[in-house]
């Protein structure tokens, strides 16, 4: 396995206190990280560790690497191309079935689920290795542990309280 410290990304889809079930899977921590492109040390790290990935689990892909093998980093543009958080980025769905650690810019614990959130900035800890299961194979993206650098708007469509009750909204 090969490990990345990403540079600053935004967080959405942030699944990182609770395990979520997707269409009936085994719940995991997930979350997706999106890269700006201008990153290019951040994409150009994530790049060489799955190329590495491969190498290292050639025998878990059947000896060689196939020419339809899946790998995790996306292009936004591309894959999302109807969502404004994901324009002119990279993206990687990162998870686990072990909890991350979450912690500040000043490597305190972050134990308030509303502080970490989708559309929060961040670094996070991620690692790439071969899978082979149920015919498909590829280089999965493994969450370690999440870093919140600063906040951010948040993603979902949902709006916050203080904003809904805040003084633009007084009734008269």
């Amino acid at each position: 396995m090969t490990k990345v410290i990403t540079g600053k990304v935004r967080m959405s889809y942030a699944n990182v206190f609770e395990p979520k079930s997707i269409n009936g899977s085994d719940p995991k921590y997930s979350v997706s990280l999106i890269i700006p492109k201008d990153d290019k040390a951040t994409i150009d790290k994530i790049k060489s560790a799955i190329e590495v990935a491969k190498q290292e689990g050639i025998s878990k892909l059947g000896g060689k690497i196939p020419a339809n093998l899946k790998t995790p980093l996306r292009d936004g543009d591309i894959d999302k191309p109807d969502d404004e958080a994901y324009a002119n980025s990279y993206f990687v769905n990162a998870n686990s079935t072990i909890r991350p650690g979450i912690v500040d810019e000043n490597l305190q614990q972050i134990i308030d689920t509303t502080e970490f959130y989708s559309g929060c900035y961040g670094r996070a800890s991620i690692v790439f290795y071969a899978y082979n299961a149920n015919g498909s194979k590829g280089i999965a993206c493994g969450l370690q542990n999440l870093q919140k650098l600063e906040d951010g708007e948040p993603l979902g469509g949902r709006s916050r309280a203080e904003d809904d009750f805040g003084t633009d909204n007084i009734l008269g």
